[in-house]
């Protein structure tokens, strides 16, 4: 079972612009830098796309280790990541669409190379 988000704090991360993601590096014990990145909130579940596709560092480390850190709303925790239901692709460009209107590279964050980059991230517990 996926562990799921507390509900204060899955609400402060969808209203704010502030994650950063830390996958862990290769030897599974330290994180890398951190890394600003955009998220959304979609049924109360934290995604987030690889602005360069899957070519990108922390996207490919992500899903290597499935494990790391993420710090966002004043706090940092321990989290996996897994690949998005591909079924949710929609609602999460709707949801970009939303929280990111009118930034020149929203475009990016919804067009088939950030597709193929979306993350799910989950509390680990």
């Amino acid at each position: 079972m996926i562990a799921a988000w507390d509900s204060q704090l899955i609400a402060a991360i969808a209203a704010s612009d502030d994650l950063h993601i830390a996958p862990f590096r290769a030897n599974g014990n330290t994180t890398g830098t951190p890394t600003w990145i955009w998220s959304v909130v979609v049924e109360d579940r934290l995604f987030v796309r690889a602005y360069n596709g899957p070519a990108s560092r922390w996207f490919q480390s992500a899903m290597t280790q499935h494990a790391g850190q993420v710090t966002a709303a004043g706090r940092t925790i321990d989290v996996s990541f897994t690949p998005a239901d591909p079924a949710l692709q929609d609602r999460i460009d709707a949801t970009y669409r939303a929280k990111y209107a009118g930034d020149f590279y929203l475009g990016s964050m919804i067009g088939e190379r950030a597709h193929a980059a979306t993350v799910e991230i989950t509390p680990r517990e």
